[in-house]
């Protein structure tokens, strides 16, 4: 065998070996990025950089927690929680449970935001503001009851494999429209006055952004389990899966800031009125990649988008199920989550899920930011729950131990002045 061939081989063997750092992304790569990172853009240009940048920074020991532990102990950390007495399991499998509902009624409705979308570009030209909102509760229904269908028949594997070309096309098409529009000129409305995010009204917004990047922190738990999945089905080295987490971290943290410049170098300034997270901001969304690829360019990338964050539906439809169910096990416990435990948590997060779309009658808006608001101020229970159980366990490298104690303050920093924002002591 040449060298060239010994190359092409080794990197198959570390693309094929790679799983749950594609997994996370595919789980962060959703409304964190289609939405709030393009909308950050879109109405504060590069202002906002810096909160992206500081987030990612400051979750990133959490989520590396997740592997690391593993690859360490043999186990998962929720495992590791249940060993730390039942009083974390127990915070956690409620935290969780909560957690799952919200988050996976969340995505479906941005997930039949976009299939709404891609049936008005197509078969539905006509389709009112009015019929879109009424179509997207039975189209959430329809992708939620496929995600969970797709997760009883095809499993770990049917996500493994679909993951990795899921990320590729929506990055590749993401980095295409960002370098042409970086050569492309847009014009300035006139007498456009720059907003500025350094103020209260703004808050919100910038909760909401951090909540769910790159993803919830509770995700670094149910990578640990994916970690598991994946040395069960093929023996990874250690190196090559910690490689895999951070490619896929850094992957995720890199395309926030490829989404935000999208925002920044289409509409920002152009005095067009950003729409919230809603099926209306998914058609300019959608627009932003056809305005400067081509119109031909438009279905193809509502449907890449459709693919990206069904998969993240998907992702988090096994993630949260197999979590719960695993908890449920350790405080039972039971030898094993056997395979109808875990189906019967999918079946009834579903339905759960589903009650809660319903309830709020197909507004996509409200349905994410109550979402990722959510996930910003649990974000310091999960983050001290994953730096309390691998310190008494680990050596932490100095670095590591800071950056972790850094995290865990920002984010409980950021949560009580939001929570005082709220109770209206700040005017």
């Amino acid at each position: 065998m040449t060298n060239i061939a010994k190359t092409k081989a080794g990197w198959y063997s570390k693309f094929k070996a790679f799983g749950p750092g594609i997994l996370m992304a595919s789980a962060a790569i959703g409304g964190s990025h289609i939405v709030a990172s393009t909308q950050a853009g879109a109405l504060y240009g590069w202002q906002l950089a810096i909160i992206v940048i500081l987030v990612n920074i400051f979750k990133y020991p959490f989520f590396r927690f997740g592997t690391q532990y593993t690859l360490e102990r043999k186990k998962t950390l929720i495992e590791g929680y249940g060993e730390k007495g039942k009083i974390y399991l127990w915070v956690f499998f409620i935290m969780n449970i909560f957690s799952a509902i919200i988050n996976i009624a969340a995505v479906g409705i941005l997930t039949a935001a976009i299939l709404a979308n891609i049936l008005k570009l197509t078969v539905l030209p006509s389709l009112t503001p009015a019929a879109m909102a009424s179509m997207i509760n039975m189209l959430t229904t329809i992708v939620l009851v496929g995600s969970l269908a797709m997760m009883i028949f095809g499993g770990y594997k049917l996500l493994d494999s679909s993951s990795k070309f899921i990320v590729v096309s929506l990055t590749v098409a993401t980095v295409i429209a960002v370098v042409i529009a970086m050569f492309k000129h847009h014009p300035m409305a006139p007498n456009f006055v720059a907003p500025s995010p350094w103020k209260l009204k703004a808050l919100p917004f910038i909760i909401s952004l951090m909540g769910w990047m790159p993803a919830p922190i509770e995700i670094s738990a149910i990578n640990s389990m994916w970690t598991v999945e994946k040395q069960q089905e093929m023996k990874v080295p250690r190196k090559i899966a910690m490689l895999d987490f951070n490619v896929g971290y850094y992957v995720t943290t890199i395309l926030a800031f490829v989404f935000l410049a999208l925002g920044a170098l289409i509409q920002y300034g152009t005095g067009t009125a950003i729409k919230g997270a809603s099926a209306a901001y998914i058609t300019q969304f959608i627009k932003m990649y056809s305005s400067v690829i081509g119109n031909w360019s438009g279905l193809l990338i509502a449907f890449i988008a459709f693919m990206c964050i069904f998969g993240t539906t998907i992702t988090v439809v096994d993630g949260y199920s197999r979590a719960n169910a695993e908890c449920l096990r350790l405080i039972r416990k039971q030898k094993e989550v056997t395979t109808a435990d875990f189906n019967i948590w999918m079946i009834v997060t579903v339905i759960l899920a589903m009650i809660i779309v319903f309830f709020f009658a197909g507004n996509v808006a409200a349905m994410m930011n109550f979402a990722m608001i959510f996930s910003f101020v649990s974000a310091p229970v999960y983050s001290y729950l994953n730096f309390s159980l691998v310190k008494d366990n680990s050596k932490l490298p100095v670095w590591l131990w800071f950056l972790s104690v850094a995290g865990i303050v920002y984010l409980s920093g950021f949560t009580i002045f939001f929570l005082v924002y709220l109770s209206g002591i700040l005017k």
